[in-house]
């Protein structure tokens, strides 16, 4: 890795890269990829998109950072338009998916207190899911691979549900449940939809207990799904919804937004440093201003079902199944998923792996035909050799 000292606490591959172009990454060698990662779903908008770029270095050129204690006139001028795009009330600004899910976590512990009092702490995760990597987030997450013993103590007061079984939704929810908190699409686990009328029944248990509806949508949300928040896909409307990833282009933001039963925090509850400094704001807004435009989302659907529709086309006699939702994409295989990912690598492809047994595509959202077909190429090479 170019003699890094950068601690390998990723388990980095020895690639290094120095430019990009839209959905094509070269690295030090000039060697081309084929960019089926995004930065794990964050380069919404691919690399060196030139509007981003210059929404970047105008406002460098203005300030960088404020303190919170004020505002600045590109913070006020995002949130207003991402809570009109969202129809939500507020919203807190991060710097990454597991702030905003912390946040989240605050806020659900608040509405808790307010709404039954001191037993009213749990929260209900979903087997499979991924939080973040904070320890709260971490124990909230349903993955017990993830729970490592040498980071014990983990914080208490989370319960795990079994996603898209609704016999496991009896009793799941009482008193002490303060909320229930689900990805739309389990992208960690394996790239796993929620089942809409699983999650509906879901969402009316969690309420009929008097707990509140929350969605993590660090991954799934921003378009990534071909909608703007893939909640609205399941119909439960959430009163918190977590962002990260996509939402500023790759400059390090999250958020979470909250309204109705769940607009509880109040000055002094929860903050940050660098929370949603001018510069985070100022790419964030060209990103939603982009995304938003009429016919982005129809495009990632069709990419999507694109993708999937020559996957499948191969008859890959060890390919399981097929799943995910606009770009998103998990194939499931009998196969080891890293010795593809590792050979796709060598050969110009990047993808990652969910899961088990699961490769996850998670592409810039505006990336070309063109690369779509290189990326498959090499896909469909290494698939049928292996």
């Amino acid at each position: 890795m170019a003699n890094s000292k950068v601690v390998n606490n990723y388990g980095s591959f020895d690639v290094t890269f120095v430019k990009g172009q839209g959905s094509t990454l070269t690295d030090i060698n000039g060697k081309k990829y084929i960019d089926f990662l995004a930065g794990i779903a964050v380069n919404v908008l691919g690399h060196n998109f030139k509007p981003l770029v210059k929404a970047v270095s105008k406002q460098a050129k203005k300030q960088i950072h404020v303190c919170n204690y004020f505002t600045s006139d590109i913070g006020v001028e995002y949130a207003n338009k991402l809570l009109a795009a969202t129809g939500y009330e507020g919203v807190y600004f991060g710097n990454s998916g597991a702030e905003a899910n912390e946040a989240a976590i605050k806020l659900a512990r608040k509405y808790g207190q307010l709404n039954g009092g001191s037993k009213r702490k749990t929260i209900v995760t979903l087997d499979k899911s991924f939080h973040g990597r904070t320890l709260a987030t971490l124990k909230a997450t349903g993955q017990e691979k993830f729970h490592i013993d040498d980071f014990a103590p983990y914080p208490e007061g989370f319960k795990t549900l079994e996603a898209n079984n609704f016999e496991a939704l009896k009793g799941a929810f009482d008193e002490t449940t303060a909320a229930l908190f689900m990805e739309p699409v389990e992208c960690e686990g394996g790239v796993i939809p929620l089942d809409p009328e699983w999650a509906k029944a879901a969402a009316k248990a969690a309420r009929d207990a008097g707990a509140i509806v929350m969605c993590d949508e660090v991954q799934t949300g921003m378009g990534r799904c071909g909608s703007l928040m893939a909640n609205t896909l399941l119909g439960i409307d959430p009163e918190v919804v977590t962002f990260a990833k996509a939402i500023a282009g790759g400059v390090p933001m999250g958020a979470c937004i909250f309204k109705g039963k769940g607009n509880v925090f109040k000055a002094g509850d929860h903050q940050s440093t660098f929370a949603g400094n001018p510069l985070a704001c100022a790419a964030a807004n060209t990103v939603l201003d982009t995304i938003t435009k009429p016919g982005f989302f129809e495009s990632v659907n069709e990419k999507g079902e694109y993708i999937k529709k020559t996957i499948a086309g191969w008859n890959i006699p060890f390919v399981k199944e097929i799943r995910g939702r606009g770009l998103v994409i998990g194939v499931q295989i009998t196969k080891n998923p890293v010795e593809i990912e590792k050979t796709c690598l060598a050969k110009g492809l990047l993808f990652s792996t969910a899961g088990s047994d699961v490769l996850r595509f998670v592409p810039p959202l505006n990336i070309s035909y063109k690369e779509i077909d290189a990326g498959l190429a090499i896909l469909k090479e290494v698939l049928q050799n292996a």
